[in-house]
């Protein structure tokens, strides 16, 4: 669904990514793991269109993501949950979420009453919360409302960037139940989390990034198990 080969970008002079190379198949969930400042969010946001890659290639589904405008890659299906949620804070629950299907197009508006239903039924919060304004959620209300919000577009490969951050244990839990869930329906998802041990608790591949470099790769299973791995991220105790 997603290849990047060779991909380079950053920030005026300042190159973060450097040569990464990394695939996503359909039905994944793929994680991206690492210290900050290693590049997680700066690569979410080169696939998304919002920095500019200065080499390499971003394929997704076929289409050349790189010159595309950022405001054109939702409708190609591909997705982004920025890191601190960041709802429309005056708006509504139900009006963050009729916004997250304005990429559908005339036909896709349509079908904006059964997205909601979905999106209710995957957060009941939700439901209650409706005509509440976003900025009175809680935390872990605002993480379920930006999730819900990409999900109204219909997307093929949902990445969400560090949605553990700032949240609870439990708040975290339910959220990562609710992540396994999509992948279960059929979903994709590209995760870059900084919380490894619950990220490869329910991954099914991951990729360690350190100082813009891909410098692990392998499944889940491998990572956890890898010295290096539980030394850096995981810390003293293997995760059972």
């Amino acid at each position: 669904m997603l290849r990047i080969r060779n991909l380079e970008s950053g920030y005026g002079r300042l190159r973060v990514l450097k040569n990464i190379s990394m695939h996503v198949n359909p039905g994944e969930i793929v994680t991206i793991i690492g210290a900050n400042g290693a590049g997680k969010t700066t690569l979410l946001s080169t696939i998304a269109g919002l920095i500019r890659a200065t080499s390499g290639e971003i394929r997704f589904q076929g289409q050349e993501l790189t010159r595309l405008a950022a405001s054109k890659i939702p409708r190609q299906g591909c997705v982004m949950v920025p890191e601190g949620r960041q709802v429309f804070a005056s708006m509504t629950v139900e009006e963050n979420l009729l916004l997250g299907g304005h990429c559908l197009g005339r036909a896709g508006r349509r079908d904006l009453s059964a997205l909601l239903e979905r999106q209710y039924g995957l957060f009941p919060i939700l439901r209650d919360r409706r005509s509440q304004f976003a900025g009175t959620l809680s935390g872990g209300e605002q993480q379920m409302l930006a999730m819900a919000r990409a999900l109204m577009s219909r997307p093929s490969l949902l990445m969400m960037d560090e949605p553990s951050t700032g949240l609870a244990p439990l708040i975290v839990r339910d959220i990562f139940q609710i992540i396994v869930r999509l992948r279960q329906e059929g979903n994709t998802v590209l995760l870059v989390e900084q919380n490894a041990k619950a990220a490869l608790g329910i991954a099914d591949r991951g990729y360690v990034l350190e100082t813009g470099k891909v410098i692990l790769q392998g499944s889940s299973e491998d990572l956890l198990a890898n010295k290096d791995v539980q030394r850096a991220y995981l810390g003293r105790e293997k995760i059972e």
